[in-house]
């Protein structure tokens, strides 16, 4: 038995109530065998036991009181996952299925993610099964800062910047560094994704979006190819998914769909991404509204999807942008997306498509941009607005994107220099996970056993 194999088994019978963690977890230490015959190294100093279990995980009582004067609980997390090279960095979700197990599998990604980003973070992720649909404003408000009463004690510039995930976007972010700023008097960028009016990063709230395009691109040039005419599925209709179609469209591409909890919208004339931003950034609203605002639009409820798919993959189209949440590209998915012609999937997701759906699409030899490497442009972001934080200034949009652009080549490049070290050109899944992975890995070495 392999040494990766070994370690997945143990993890496999201590974990197995935590589907999505294990998930994650396969999918990394599946292609990182060849680099352990390569370097014994790392099997004598223990670094997949190590690197598997977090520094620590956090998990707290979150009381508030709703609109009726009622108390209401939930349960709040925090996962510090590995801090080898940089302070804690990575999300916190509000959604009803946060637990521990997603965020494990989150916060797992999410080591390998910072690290291929060439910056000096490391990974966690953290949040709370309070769902914000359906609150009103003051509720919300008081969640966050009884969230935050318990949080605060755990981060710092220099230990942990959390930032926002699905359920908290600048709102949320907003009511989050008040509540820290009360609690602590201290002004300092323990958040990133803040309002440009105290410590924000210009091109932050674009970066994952844009930046799983930057990558898309960065495939295609390598093949002679480019975004250029191309027809393009995209999924979710948040912030990922909003800004992915924005810069497609600027990359000569036309996005035909989106998606939200409900359902999806075809629009064979290219999504209204004026009507998109209407919908879902200042009403807040279902994608029927989009519906409404544009007629000549097909809006499908999840409940007439096509059983065992999800329709926006059922669509011809030439690349691929899953922008809304995990498991949300299964096998048949990607067979239909081959069958129709599709060369070209980008990650804007975390962990977007299931194992047998990545297999499927290394296989076919399509452009496969698995979401560590492809979504990175919105953490890789997040540390450029920690770094504006920490020198007290802050930078034109045009200096950020730039900076955004450049890191996301770069990922591409170490990801496809990697795949070709060890023998398998364009595998950029086995590229990105090595990558990564031997950054942090020759950091604990170097740190001891601590």
């Amino acid at each position: 038995m392999t040494y990766t194999s070994k370690v997945l088994e143990d993890l496999r019978v201590r974990h197995s109530h935590q589907p999505e963690f294990l998930q994650a977890v396969e999918e990394v230490l599946n292609t990182l065998q060849p680099l352990m015959d390569k370097e014994p190294k790392y099997e004598k100093n223990k670094i997949l036991e190590r690197i598997v279990e977090p520094e620590r995980i956090i998990q707290f009582r979150v009381e508030w009181i709703d609109d009726k004067g009622e108390i209401q609980v939930n349960r709040g997390y925090r996962i510090q996952y590995n801090s080898a090279i940089g302070p804690y960095k990575g999300g916190l979700r509000l959604h009803p299925t946060v637990n521990e197990g997603v965020l494990r599998f989150l916060g797992f990604e999410q080591i390998f993610k910072n690290s291929l980003t060439g910056t000096a973070i490391g990974g966690a992720k953290g949040g709370s099964d309070f769902d914000p649909k359906g609150k009103s404003e003051t509720e919300i408000m008081r969640f966050c800062q009884a969230f935050m009463v318990q949080l605060y004690r755990y981060i710092g510039p220099t230990i942990d910047v959390p930032a926002g995930d699905i359920g908290v976007g600048g709102r949320e972010i907003g009511y989050l560094y008040g509540a820290y700023k009360r609690l602590t008097t201290r002004y300092e960028g323990i958040l990133t994704g803040k309002d440009l009016n105290f410590g924000g990063s210009l091109a932050r709230k674009e970066a994952t979006g844009y930046g799983v395009v930057y990558f898309a691109a960065e495939m295609l040039k390598d093949r002679g190819d480019s975004l250029e005419g191309k027809i393009c599925a995209v999924s979710g209709s948040g912030n990922v998914a909003t800004y992915c179609v924005e810069k497609l469209y600027q990359e000569g591409a036309k996005p035909v769909t989106i998606s939200d909890s409900r359902g999806s919208i075809y629009d064979p004339n290219g999504i209204n991404l004026e009507v998109m931003k209407q919908v879902k950034e200042v009403e807040r609203a279902s994608l029927t509204r989009y519906k409404e605002l544009v007629p000549e639009a097909v809006y499908v409820p999840v409940a007439d999807y096509p059983e065992g798919k999800h329709y926006v993959w059922t669509v011809p189209v030439d690349a691929a942008f899953p922008c809304a949440t995990q498991n949300e590209v299964n096998l048949e998915d990607a067979r239909t997306l081959l069958a129709n012609g599709c060369k070209c999937v980008a990650e804007g997701a975390n962990m977007p498509s299931s194992i047998d759906a990545i297999n499927a699409f290394l296989a076919s030899g399509i452009a496969y941009g698995p979401a560590k490497a492809a979504n990175a442009g919105g953490v890789a972001t997040s540390q450029l607005e920690m770094e504006q934080n920490a020198g007290m200034t802050s930078w034109t949009f045009e200096e950020v994107d730039a900076k955004l652009h450049q890191i996301m080549r770069n990922i591409y490049r170490n990801a496809a220099a990697t795949a070709e070290e060890f023998g398998q050109p364009g595998n950029l899944v086995l590229g990105a996970n090595i990558c990564g992975f031997r950054k942090v890995a020759d950091a604990m070495i170097a740190q001891g056993v601590i």
